[in-house]
């Protein structure tokens, strides 16, 4: 019985390590980036305006948590920059970016409706100038403001507000995931924005194998995992490309091993937790959707294989929108990767397109 844990008995010793938003103390394979982020920065410490920056990579390479750590590092050192992080996905419109530095920099939220993104711009800008603080905004996602439109919009805001109202100044650090959909900026945004890209490649084997046995290390309690096991985790992540899936492993692998009342964890609790934990991105994706979203997504479940024709018609009779805001929203259930849109070739100019799932769609229901 010596083997079994007992009721009161936890494998993890620090569970919160194996949340998905957690930020690690030590934070390793990414000083390059570090670096980079930090020398666009430095002007902003001696009260000038920061470089701008462009943190590049596909999802789960440590974008969002350079960042964090940076920012960390700023609040500790110096009253002078404040910076914010704004999840894009959650604040798509240019409303939305700005009530979230508004309520930052002031102490509480603007009204939802009401007033005025003028009102809301000039507050912000008028604060940062009379108390002579340099604002450093991370637009974290950025790909949603490129799929509602709004992205030249803020970025533009944002980055001439020093015209405006002098002594204002802001500066950005774009953070996108790379999906292989090239994003264009208007041109008179691209001319003020001029970023230095910091690029995050994807995890090495070895750099997943080290953070994941770091972050189980200090996570879960002697023993617990042993060296074949994190051997199985890194392979799944590596083969994934996304570091959150092993961090998911790690936790879901944990608590079946508890299920089991074992006090160690076994390739087969990896094997059974994986089904769900390679399913983090399209988790991640769908809790963002929107209504009209959900509904064509859900339309694409019912009818695997169809045509947008087809498509487009059964959206309208829903949801009465048309054909522009439909093209609009399957571009970007494509670029989020829940759906392939391939042209055929047949139809009006050869533009006919079959839209397919690219997951299962019991798993995209289940989300639903």
């Amino acid at each position: 019985m010596k083997d079994l844990l007992s009721w009161d008995q936890t494998l993890f010793k620090d569970s919160e390590l194996f949340e998905l938003d957690h930020i690690p103390e030590h934070f390793n394979h990414r000083d390059t980036q570090m670096q980079s982020l930090m020398y666009g920065i430095r002007p902003a410490l001696s009260g000038g305006r920061s470089l701008n920056s462009l943190c590049v990579g596909a999802p789960g390479t440590g974008k969002t948590t350079a960042v964090l750590k940076i920012f960390e590092e700023i609040e500790k050192h110096t009253p002078r920059v404040i910076p914010i992080l704004v999840n894009c996905q959650v604040n798509s419109t240019r409303y939305a970016v700005f009530s979230q530095i508004f309520k930052k920099l002031i102490g509480y939220a603007p009204p939802a409706s009401g007033v005025s993104f003028k009102k809301i711009f000039g507050e912000v800008a008028k604060h940062l100038a009379e108390r002579e603080k340099v604002l450093v905004v991370a637009l974290d996602d950025m790909n949603y403001l490129f799929y509602e439109n709004e992205v030249n919009e803020v970025l533009y805001s944002l980055l001439r507000a020093h015209e405006m109202h002098p002594g204002a100044r802001m500066g950005v650090i774009a953070i996108l995931s790379d999906t292989g959909v090239p994003h264009i900026l208007d041109p008179k945004v691209e001319s003020v924005f001029l970023p230095e890209e910091v690029k995050f490649p994807r995890y090495s084997y070895d750099e997943i194998k080290d953070i994941l046995s770091n972050r189980a290390k200090l996570g879960f309690y002697p023993n617990v995992l042993d060296d074949s096991v994190l051997e199985s985790i890194t392979e799944h992540t590596f083969t994934l490309g996304d570091l959150r899936v092993g961090i998911d492993l790690l936790k879901r692998a944990g608590l079946n091993a508890e299920r089991r009342a074992s006090k160690t964890i076994a390739i087969q609790d990896v094997e059974s937790a994986y089904e769900k934990s390679r399913l983090v991105h399209l988790s991640y994706v769908m809790r963002a959707l929107k209504k009209e979203e959900k509904i064509l997504l859900g339309l694409i479940v019912n009818s695997p294989l169809t045509n947008s024709g087809e498509l487009y018609e059964k959206f309208h009779e829903k949801t009465a929108l048309g054909y522009t805001r439909f093209y609009e929203l399957l571009n970007k259930l494509g670029s989020i990767k829940l759906i392939d849109a391939d042209f055929t070739g047949k139809g009006a100019r050869g533009r006919s397109r079959v839209v397919t799932l690219r997951y299962s769609p019991d798993e995209v229901k289940t989300r639903l």
